[in-house]
């Protein structure tokens, strides 16, 4: 778990060229400065190289009412972007 990271999730984004690509949308710890470069070598350490993200939005997550992550709202924003 990365020291500067509250909570984050992955979902698949539509890709020309790969079919879908890994987009994380990560939540930073308050106070944290955290950049998509530091998001990328920390999974690079951590993950197999096609599970690292393509892309890193950084921003509070969706949850409902009872706390769990709204994948189906990240994944329309994804799609969107």
């Amino acid at each position: 778990r990365h020291p500067k990271i509250m909570e984050a999730a992955v979902v698949a984004r539509p890709d020309e060229k790969w079919g879908e690509t890994p987009c994380a949308f990560v939540t930073p710890k308050p106070g944290a400065d955290l950049t998509e470069e530091e998001v990328v070598a920390f999974c690079r350490e951590n993950m197999a190289r096609f599970k690292v993200p393509k892309t890193i939005v950084f921003t509070d997550l969706p949850k409902t009412s009872t706390g769990k992550i709204q994948k189906f709202v990240l994944r329309e924003q994804a799609v969107a972007m």
